[in-house]
């Protein structure tokens, strides 16, 4: 169905033009960073898609400043509200241009209620996009959040669609995002919907009022209104009219801005101050209320009030009595429809039948014509439209005295249709073509297409189109072979094709042309005969229209047709047809112009045809060469022959040159090239010369003889090949071993093969490298040096003295050297010289690495003198010597022991553990050292003992009873003797108590008593621990730990239990290892009672197995892991089985299957669309078995059928499935 269109008649073109310029200087105003919409006065026109909602009436749309939108659920007519009484005449009205039905509005005219401004406009929806829209929130308070959610379906989307969020009419939401409004998208795959969000935060009393969702995708659109109303929002009342309308509607904004800031009307009454201001003049608000809309901006200028938005919006708010109609008892209504050549009635009541009534078709007054037909039927008045024609498409007011009312017709039109077809043609060329086709209606307008292309009709075009009545005609006077094609005629109601075939008329051919081959320069001659004779006709080279001039002659006799060139050029060769015109045939034959090779080697500038290159640049030699036909090049280096197809060097021939191309020259291209041309004609040859000069090779590895603590000197040899150019000198580079960076030492060439680097670290490995440089560059890096490492040697031993002297040994200790460097320290040197002489002679033969030496083998009574050096790898350092001669004499030092701390008291192990002591002692020379155990010597065979010069070590590796006892040390030097007695304890878990009785039996309450045990662990005995167990069960429970005394009373017995009592004796090891056992038992009974045990019989716990937690069906996601539970009961324990489409699942590593307290679980590695089925698991025992199964979907991936339905080819169905397998392999292994 068309859309409305606004028709010309508007009675009151001063309200739109008052609502533009309202519009427009709103569009001024900054909008605010939050969306705290101002009030909305003007209502400016949307442009909704054309809807079809079987409704024969057009939708109304939205309307301008003073007019209102409403929507009339009723399914053949809108139903619009009363104007009020019109000023003037229609024909005084201002004429508005006609739009476009897209912009189409329903006008009310003048004096709309500001009342309506603010009502919802319910449009249907205008396509299916929205699944589900934004619900209107009747009620919400201040301060809470609100949702808004809209859903779009994008099964049949190749993209996301675009939404839009609007407050009202124009403000859109997505520039006002913030702390209080957030927009989100979501997209769910599997259910391929898209979800929009719109979340208020905290909302705001005027964030109520009108919203708007709308959403696009290429051509469809789809719109929802929906209403927010927040409760708490102060809107003044009509009684504060005492305020001062001027001053309260001029924005906050910058002095002298008057459309600056917005209305806060509430802050306005709070901050006033207490005194009350003068009343105006002048009652602006009886003012507005008695005026019309399109006077309201004139109002409000001449009263100084800038803020005609926040008028308006207070104004609304106001109760105006809606005057009822005094001419009208019944309207016309909003639009009417009727179909081309039909008849239409416009009926409306009068309520005062003698008023004058008059007709206007926009703006226009109606005369009564044969076509318009005026009717009176008591007070009704009818205006009758016959044959309609699109011109009476239009807007028709009728008005009675001071009132009118509007309505809208649409003249819908009938589709034309083919009644006749086109017939297909077949003929020649230089033939008329005449295709017919006949509509059901004189006059439609029709369109020929050719092909799918309309045919151009113009003055200058080829095709004629003619219209007798019903039947249309497409005129061809002179057909040619391009005209054949597909034709047809579109019309509204259908379309009609046919084909049109032009072929050319035969030919007779008595002699046909013949192929020639001539050399260059030579005449060229090409001669045929047809028949008819008088036939002429046309010479093509190559597609090309050949014209006779001085070179070339045509000749025509009778039935001969003659081409003749005196002097054939290369620019002759090719394929000649005559076409004979008027004929389908023509006559065709080839002319080769031939001509010997020729090789232009001048081109290249050369001397003596040599051409220099540096190595690993490209060389490409372009040589213009000439031939016809193009002579066949054949280029050699020595005896091998140059491809074209060759990597390094190729050989390329196209138009009339050749090119040898070298992508990267080496040395190894030096050499004469040959270029060897032949065709039919001849042969030719030339000959180039390639030298490549390049960088010299690297020189070897150089050497470093002699390394210090900084430096060093290495030494090279020159490069074996110096790439043809001398060498100018050498680039040294050194780096850390570790380190990959290398640094240059010099930048000033070295001419010598010599160099010595300095600066270096101490210690760290440094290796060095040569660039050879020449004329040409500088060469590789040669190999790198050994590593070597700058050493230097370390400072002397500190701190020498003499530790020990016996009659043949010196012992010396010292201290390592303050200053040791990166070499380390190796060891120490020591030597020694008789005293007067000046040999030393070294005391160690390998190097030690201990501060302390022993110098044996010393002749008694001599003086010596001592010297230490320490060695690293960069050599010995300075010796240090002791200041003063030693006498080889041993001095004695009477023994003394020193025991340890822990070994003055009693010394406790457990048995089975170790007892290791060790015992020091000093004395010189070397002590005696004897043990005793009770004043007995020890057993070796129990007990280890080791002595040194200082101690002595006593060790027994697992400890007996047997141990215990009181050892003592005895340590002798000649007369000299020292003793120290050590007392060792093995302690181990005591024995039971004995005699365990009990002793009485009262109430709930039993005396027991014991005696200590026998065997106490060899220390003592620390308490008792008591426990009972009633003789049913003979489960035994402590009653009480850590007792000291050997009687005890029980209480708080349960009467009717016998019990048994039991107790352990305890040390400081542990409880003994037994308990010893009343042998009565104690029954705690009351008088008067009997207690009978019943007897009980064993319960079967043995069950069949049952789930009692099934597997439910899952969804998976592609290349992540899924686990399938349940949870089975059974007894004895079943066997768990796994299956997978009825198959068991035996050694896969894609899955895992764990069974935990009768959990059972399966786990699919990295599952992909082949994983997915039925899985069932089986739970079997002796007593049953029992089966649960689900089903799991793997989503993420693509099956074959559904590669297959989304249109992907069979190759890359082929490569996704292959890539899957390896990806299943890749796990397996």
């Amino acid at each position: 169905m068309p859309e409305p269109t606004k028709k010309d008649g508007i009675a009151n073109g001063q309200a739109e033009e008052a609502a533009a310029e309202a519009v427009e200087t709103e569009g001024t105003k900054p909008e605010p960073t939050e969306p705290e919409p101002a009030v909305q006065a003007v209502v400016v026109a949307t442009e909704p898609e054309p809807v079809h909602n079987g409704s024969s009436q057009p939708q109304p749309a939205a309307g301008a400043a003073g007019e209102v939108i409403e929507q009339v659920e009723t399914s053949n007519s809108a139903v619009m509200e009363e104007a009020p009484p019109c000023s003037s005449q229609p024909n005084d009205s201002v004429h508005v241009p006609r739009m476009g039905r897209k912009d189409s509005v329903w006008s009310l005219g003048e004096g709309q209620n500001p009342d309506d401004l603010d009502k919802p406009v319910d449009t249907p929806p205008l396509s299916t996009l929205l699944i589900e829209k934004p619900e209107p929130i009747n009620s919400v308070d201040v301060g809470c959040d609100i949702n808004f959610f809209a859903k779009v379906e994008a099964k049949d989307l190749l993209r996301k669609p675009t939404i839009k969020w609007f407050k009202g009419k124009w403000m859109d939401l997505a520039s006002k995002t913030g702390k209080h409004l957030q927009l989100k998208e979501t997209f769910d795959r599997f259910t391929k919907i898209h979800t929009f969000e719109m979340h208020i935060i905290k909302a705001k009393d005027n964030y109520a009022g009108n919203y708007r969702c709308e959403v696009s995708y290429k051509d469809k659109f789809d719109i929802c209104y929906f209403d927010l109303e927040v409760k708490g929002s102060s809107e003044p009342e009509q009684g504060s009219q005492s305020i001062d309308i001027r001053s309260a509607f001029k924005r906050s904004g910058t002095e002298g801005q008057d459309d600056g800031g917005e209305l806060d009307f509430s802050g306005l009454l709070k901050h006033r101050e207490p005194k009350q201001e003068e009343q105006p003049d002048v009652d602006v608000w009886e003012i507005l209320k008695n005026a019309k809309p399109d006077e309201y901006e004139k109002i409000a200028f001449n009263y100084g009030i800038t803020d005609l938005r926040g008028l308006l919006k207070r104004l609304k708010k106001t109760k105006k009595e809606e005057k009822k109609s005094e001419a009208f008892a019944k309207k016309l209504d909003p639009a009417y429809q009727a179909d081309k050549g039909g008849k239409i009635r416009f009926v409306v009541d009068l309520a005062d039948p003698t008023v004058e009534l008059k007709w206007y078709k926009n703006g226009q007054e109606i005369r009564s014509t044969p076509k318009y037909i005026f009717e009176h039927k008591g007070t009704q008045r009818i205006l009758i439209i016959n044959n309609c024609t699109m011109n009476d498409d239009a807007a028709y007011t009728v008005c009675a005295g001071d009132e009118k009312c509007t309505t809208e017709l649409f003249v819908k039109e009938l589709p034309v249709k083919i009644v006749k077809d086109i017939e297909p043609v077949k003929t020649t060329v230089n033939e008329r073509i005449e295709l017919e086709c006949e509509v059901s209606e004189e006059g439609a307008q029709v369109k020929w297409m050719k092909n799918g292309v309309e045919v151009p009709t113009g003055v200058r075009s080829r095709y004629r189109v003619k219209c007798e009545g019903t039947k249309h005609f497409l005129i061809i006077d002179d057909a040619s072979k391009e005209d054949t094609g597909t034709y047809s005629i579109m019309a509204t109601g259908g379309t009609s094709e046919t084909r049109v075939q032009v072929d050319l008329k035969p030919l007779k051919v008595y002699q046909d042309l013949v192929n020639v081959t001539v050399m260059l320069g030579e005449p060229l001659k090409m001669h045929c005969e047809i028949f008819p004779g008088n036939v002429p006709g046309r010479w093509y080279r190559n597609g090309q229209l050949i014209q006779p001039n001085d070179r070339i002659n045509i000749l025509h006799r009778a039935k001969n047709h003659r081409l003749e060139i005196e002097q054939s050029s290369l620019h002759d060769a090719g394929d000649y047809t005559f076409v004979p015109e008027g004929y389908s045939q023509s006559l065709s034959c080839k002319v080769h112009i031939i001509d010997s090779p020729k090789v232009f080697l001048d081109s290249l500038n050369l001397t003596d045809n040599q051409v220099v290159i540096v190595a690993g640049n490209k060389l490409r030699l372009e040589i213009p060469i000439s031939g016809e036909p193009a002579p066949r090049v054949v280029w050699m280096k020595g005896e091998r022959v140059i491809l074209d197809s060759g990597h390094h060097v190729r050989a390329e021939t196209y138009g009339d040159q050749t090119s040898l191309t070298i992508d990267v020259t080496e040395r190894e291209d030096t050499g004469n090239y040959k270029i060897v041309l032949q065709n039919e004609a001849g042969e030719a040859t030339a000959a180039v010369k390639v030298k490549v000069v390049d960088i010299p090779d690297p020189p070897e590895a150089p050497l470093v003889p002699v390394v210090g603590g900084d430096w060093c000197s290495m030494t090279w040899e020159p490069p074996l090949y110096d790439g043809g150019s001398p060498i100018l000198g050498y680039f040294v580079e050194r780096k850390k071993k570790q380190s990959s960076r290398w640094m240059r030492l010099n930048f000033d060439l070295i001419k010598e093969t010599t160099f010595e680097p300095k600066k270096m670290i101490e210690g760290v490995p440094y290796e060095v490298r040569i660039f050879a440089v020449n004329a040409i560059g500088v060469s590789k890096p040669s190999e790198p040096s050994k590593a070597f490492v700058p050493l230097a040697v370390t400072s002397e031993p500190t701190m020498l003295v003499v530790d020990d002297v016996t009659d043949t040994t010196v012992t010396m200790k010292w201290r390592p050297p303050d200053t040791i460097g990166a070499a380390g320290l190796d060891g120490y040197l020591v030597e020694y010289c008789i005293e007067g002489t000046d040999d030393w002679i070294v005391s160690n033969s390998a190097l030690t690495d201990k501060t302390k030496f022993c110098l044996t083998g010393l002749p008694p009574g001599s003086k010596i003198l001592v010297r230490v050096s320490a060695l690293n790898a960069a050599g010995a350092s300075s010796p240090r010597t002791l200041q003063h001669s030693i006498l080889v004499k041993e001095v004695i030092e009477p023994p003394k022991i020193r025991i340890p701390r822990h070994l003055k008291q009693t010394y406790t192990r457990k048995v089975g553990e170790a007892v290791n002591l060790v015992v020091p002692f000093l004395g010189k020379p070397r002590p005696k050292v004897s043990w005793l155990k009770e004043g007995q010597p020890i057993d070796q065979a129990h007990v280890s003992i080791r002595n040194t010069d200082c101690d002595s070590i006593i060790f027994i590796r697992k400890a007996e009873r047997s141990h215990s006892g009181k050892y003592e040390l005895s340590v002798q030097v000649e007369n000299h003797n020292d003793t120290a007695i050590l007392d060792i304890q093995i302690v181990d878990l005591p024995g039971p108590p004995q005699c365990v009785k009990i002793e009485e039996v009262w109430g709930t309450n039993v005396a027991l008593d014991w005696t200590p045990p026998k065997d106490s662990g060899n220390c003592p005995i620390t308490g008792y621990t008591i426990q009972k167990a009633d003789k049913k069960t003979m489960e035994w429970y402590t009653c009480i730990e850590h007792y000291h005394r050997t009687c005890i009373t029980i209480t708080e017995l349960v009467v009717g239990n016998e019990y048994y009592f039991r107790i352990y004796s305890e040390n400081m090891v542990g409880l003994s290892e037994c308990a010893t056992q009343t042998k009565d038992s104690a029954l705690i009974v009351k008088e008067g009672m009997q207690l009978k045990t019943p007897e009980y019989t064993d319960h079967d716990f043995k069950e069949a197995p049952k789930f009692t937690q099934p597997l439910i069906n899952t969804f998976a996601i592609a290349g992540y892991n899924a686990t399938l539970n349940c949870a089975v009961r059974a007894n004895p324990r079943p066997k768990v089985i796994w299956m997978k489409n009825k198959i068991m699942i035996i050694d896969d590593p894609r899955y895992r299957m764990f069974s935990n307290q009768g959990v059972c679980t399966l786990e699919i590695r990295k599952p992909s669309p082949y994983d997915g089925g039925v899985y069932s698991c089986k739970a079997v025992n002796d007593l049953g078995e029992a089966l649960v199964d689900c089903k799991l979907e793997v989503k993420g991936g693509f099956t074959f059928y559904e590669l297959m339905q989304r249109g992907v080819p069979m190759q890359l169905i082929d490569k996704y499935i292959n890539e899957a397998k390896a990806a299943c392999e890749q796990l397996d292994e």
